[in-house]
């Protein structure tokens, strides 16, 4: 598999406090990678690293093939556009002379592509205003045409749906969508509104205290959250013969408490378990959540 982006055993230190330790990572090309972790976890820190507004205290990380030691690794950053906790914009400008400074910055030969940019994002109909009276939704969406100026192939997005109102956080979903499947753009995305990452995701990264903790692909953590039918018994000895008898496909996950994964007869299991002197405590349907998965894997908390 090829990677835009790995990590190995990569550390960054404040003063004796470890942001990141030990840290890996591995970011398929064409993927949207969701990273997940409480506050502090070191998400930022780890954004702030890739874009070389920091280095690292030991380890590396290979950026399109590069290692961060390697000279070369500034010119591998050039296919990397990024918005790290706010948008870079000047407010009292519009959207058009916005883009225009990046093309300074970047050294583009013209402004020819401005248009399409802004047409990108939703921004072709703005004019003149000024984006100091623009809504948050409006200006996250301009920052992330400042971050693609550049024409990049990997794009980092430090919570781009933080303090958006509901339309807002589907335009921006809509907008990465578009770029990952039409114009083939890897997306790291770190964010706190697991529900809004999982609509998104095609890989997960899980971050405690500065660790990878688990990395899984959208279709692992499916196969690992499917829906079932949770069944708590009196006795489960008696109950294991039941569901092997019905042919049902099942796990236990404590003492009394077993998943169902197969369809059921909820009146046909509870009278066979009846029969088995089995009595049924409680039963329900249950399907994991990224958000339930992360508080399984990690632990509850408030999110970064």
């Amino acid at each position: 598999m090829e990677y835009i982006l790995s990590a190995s055993a990569l550390t960054k230190s404040y003063r004796g406090f470890r942001a990141l330790d030990d840290f890996n990572m591995h970011i398929p090309k064409g993927a949207i990678y969701g990273i997940v972790g409480k506050n502090g976890a070191g998400k930022t820190t780890l954004i702030r690293l890739i874009c070389g507004l920091q280095e690292p205290s030991g380890g590396e990380y290979t950026l399109y093939g590069v290692k961060n030691s390697n000279g070369k690794i500034c010119r591998a950053r050039r296919r990397v556009g990024a918005v790290v906790e706010t948008p870079s914009i000047y407010m009292e400008m519009n959207a058009s002379d916005n883009l225009r400074e990046q093309y300074h910055v970047l050294g583009m030969p013209s402004f020819e592509g401005i248009p399409e940019l802004l047409q990108l994002v939703g921004l072709s109909d703005v004019g003149r205003k000024k984006v100091k009276h623009f809504s948050l939704g409006m200006k996250q969406r301009l920052g992330i045409a400042i971050a693609l100026a550049g024409d990049p192939d990997f794009l980092i997005l430090d919570e781009p749906a933080n303090g958006l109102d509901p339309q807002g956080i589907v335009e921006i979903r809509e907008l990465i969508l578009k770029l990952n499947r039409e114009r083939q753009i890897t997306v790291l995305i770190s964010s706190h509104i697991l529900d809004e990452l999982s609509r998104l995701a095609t890989h997960y990264g899980f971050i405690d205290r500065g660790h990878m903790v688990k990395e899984i692909s959208a279709a692992e953590l499916e196969q690992a959250s499917r829906k079932c039918v949770r069944v708590t018994v009196t006795n489960p000895q008696s109950a294991l013969p039941v569901f092997d008898g019905m042919a049902l496909e099942y796990s236990a996950v404590s003492e009394n408490e077993i998943d169902i994964f197969s369809a059921v007869n909820i009146s046909e299991l509870v009278l066979a378990l009846s029969q088995a002197s089995c009595q049924v405590q409680s039963i329900h349907e249950r399907e994991e959540s990224l958000e339930s998965y992360f508080i399984d894997l990690i632990g509850g908390g408030a999110h970064e």
